[in-house]
């Protein structure tokens, strides 16, 4: 099961004025407000981290200042051996390369990937999990944090060139101007920090090319031992549901990001009684039922977030899916 770094939703929770126990229990006014899954190995289960943002954005009158507050509680010192390697790298290209190879150490449900030679350079966040209404909110505080952090461990007076995300704006956009200290661009084609490719060569304050090494042979071995996920079908599913919005995906082109051949990947599937449909199917109707319920995009644009080119093709499948039109479902099933 996909999972997360505890270190991440105490800092959400911290930033909202509550506290987050080690035994799972998130306390509010000193109540026992939400209980969440015990830890196991510093990690939750991505279920339980996604619904405890969501839980606290509800509850919280500004999502823009939440973000913000969250980015200033979250320091590289609370994801451990890695936000030592980041803060030791030499220069901020080096640190950027350790957060895109050992992201995972620390959560399996996105990945960075960076671009040093394109201009400006771009440090994309990429969701590796299935859609859940907050993350778009979880994208935002993610970039915001790395930003953040960016800025305390880098030598020199770091800009940025812009940010951008792929949902549309919530709030006033010269909030997330201020929040990010650049522009900062919404309803675009990637997740991404950008900025001038000569930032990459700023040294860091404590960069140490010899300690960050020693760091990353332990990050080798850590990122050596996790256990890659058992299920095929949940590894499609993550990479599926991402990547509806810009059609649908080929199966050559998920099982090459696998890291398999195509054929390797139909046997696997094979092997737990699925095919590459079946998994495409489940991906389109969960992501489907999810945005009808969840949020206020029309039929027309659900219909082209879940891969379809046209309105009546997805309402025929939904309807083929549910046994009922999408309209009829997003009036009898309220919003959570």
């Amino acid at each position: 099961m996909p999972s997360v770094t505890n270190a991440f939703a105490r800092a959400m929770a911290q930033a909202a004025g509550m506290t987050l126990r080690d035994d799972g229990a998130l306390i509010v006014e000193g109540t026992v407000a939400q209980r969440l899954s015990q830890p196991a190995n510093g990690r939750i289960p991505d279920t339980d981290y996604f619904e405890l943002l969501d839980w606290i954005r509800r509850r919280h009158e500004d999502e823009v200042a939440l973000v913000g507050a969250y980015a200033r509680q979250i320091r590289v010192d609370d994801i451990g051996v890695l936000g030592l390697a980041i803060k030791t790298a030499p220069t901020l290209r080096a640190s950027l390369e350790r957060i895109e190879r050992y992201w995972r150490v620390v959560t399996d449900t996105a990945v960075y990937c960076l671009d040093a030679g394109a201009n400006p350079a771009l440090l994309t966040f990429e969701a590796r999990t299935e859609h859940h209404p907050v993350l778009e909110f979880r994208n935002e505080g993610a970039l915001a944090g790395l930003a953040h952090n960016m800025r305390r461990f880098v030598r020199g007076d770091l800009v940025l060139d812009h940010v951008s995300f792929r949902h549309p704006c919530r709030c006033d956009p010269a909030r997330y101007a201020a929040l990010f200290g650049c522009p900062v661009f919404f309803e675009a084609d990637r997740n991404a920090i950008a900025l001038n490719p000569a930032m990459l060569n700023l040294p860091n304050c404590l960069g140490d090319a010899a300690v960050s090494d020693f760091l990353t042979g332990h990050l080798e071995r850590e990122i050596g031992s996790l256990q890659a996920d058992v299920s095929v079908r949940a590894a499609l599913l993550r990479r599926i549901t991402p990547a509806l919005s810009d059609g649908v995906p080929q199966a050559a082109d998920i099982a090459r990001d696998m890291g398999m051949s195509e054929r390797t990947l139909y046997r696997r599937l094979a092997a737990e009684g699925l095919t590459f449909r079946d998994v495409l199917t489940e991906a389109q109707s969960s992501l489907a039922k999810d945005l009808l319920r969840d949020s206020d995009n029309s039929i027309a644009e659900i219909a082209f977030l879940t891969g379809f080119s046209e309105q009546s093709t997805f309402s025929r499948a939904f309807k083929r899916w549910f046994g009922q039109a999408p309209a009829q479902f997003r009036h009898k099933v309220p919003m959570r």
